[in-house]
């Protein structure tokens, strides 16, 4: 009991030396003559405690600034949006939780019949099958997206994304071959895959209480959008469509990979970490089995 004592006093002492240690490296900022106003250092200052372990976090209070914005995630949101839109009122639904008529006709979405229009199997992210679904995919995405894009940028945040929507695709053609697809979940679970991985392995240093909230509400996402992507494959309306999941799955595992990798070079050169080489070597791996695969061996075929 009495070391368990201990360790917590410590923990809190060192909680309490880090927040005294960031307040005057603030004032001392803004004694110097910053160019952020104290309203945006602040922001900077919240998102940094997020995003980042403990010992880069100077070095992105140094540089932060919101040039460029976090455009990437903010456009591909609208775009998003925007698309659920047209479908929602171009043949108005009977209810939106689940959006079939219109959707499964679309150029967008993958489509196993037309797995030859490669085109599909990035641009089914911008379709979403209902209310539901993309209002759980926007939320996350920018809630998790803005912050991550200010701090990593637009490349390497648009990189991971778009990492996880292509193996979203990909695993799906081979796991779920004769299911549609549609719903940006892979680029989602991706950005979350690799901020867990993040947090994850220097949970010490993003502060234990928070560390410990911030995988907390990761698992709770998951486990509320899973179960949503469960109910539309397998207990979907008999005037529905099922709808793969599996984009879910390797969203993740694209996010735990090279998303992990992008996201903890913060303070260093991205291409001359081997990790990433690594972690781009074996997704290519499996992009290539998966083309072999659809055009060999799917049943879809």
């Amino acid at each position: 009991m009495a070391a368990a004592h201990d360790l917590e006093m410590e923990s809190v002492n060192l909680n309490m030396e880090r927040e005294n240690k960031e307040l005057e490296e603030e004032k001392t900022w803004v004694d110097g003559g910053g160019k952020d106003p104290p309203k945006g250092r602040k922001v900077h200052r919240i998102v940094s405690k997020w995003m980042l372990p403990e010992p880069v976090r100077k070095t992105y209070l140094e540089r932060a600034n919101c040039l460029p914005p976090p455009v990437f995630i903010i456009s591909i949101s609208l775009a998003e949006l925007a698309v659920f839109i047209y479908y929602a009122v171009w043949k108005p639904q009977k209810q939106w939780i689940t959006l079939d008529t219109g959707i499964l006709e679309s150029p967008l979405i993958y489509s196993p019949e037309k797995r030859e229009e490669a085109w599909r199997f990035i641009s089914y992210m911008l379709v979403h099958a209902g209310v539901q679904h993309i209002v759980g995919n926007l939320l996350m995405q920018l809630v998790l997206g803005i912050p991550l894009e200010m701090v990593h940028k637009g490349l390497r945040v648009g990189l991971v994304y778009l990492a996880g929507v292509i193996a979203g695709s990909l695993a799906s053609s081979i796991f779920d071959p004769l299911r549609s697809l549609v719903g940006a979940s892979g680029g989602v679970y991706a950005l979350m895959g690799g901020y867990f991985m993040n947090v994850l392995v220097n949970f010490r240093e993003m502060i234990p209480v928070l560390g410990i909230f911030r995988l907390l509400i990761i698992i709770l996402i998951v486990v509320s959008d899973m179960g949503f992507a469960l109910y539309r494959r397998f207990f979907v309306p008999e005037n529905g469509s099922p709808v793969s999941f599996a984009a879910h799955i390797a969203g993740g595992f694209a996010g735990m990979s090279i998303g992990y990798t992008v996201f903890s070079c913060f303070d260093k050169a991205l291409l001359k970490d081997p990790r990433f080489w690594i972690a781009i070597a074996a997704y290519l791996a499996c992009v290539l089995f998966a083309v072999f695969f659809n055009i060999f061996l799917s049943p879809a075929n």
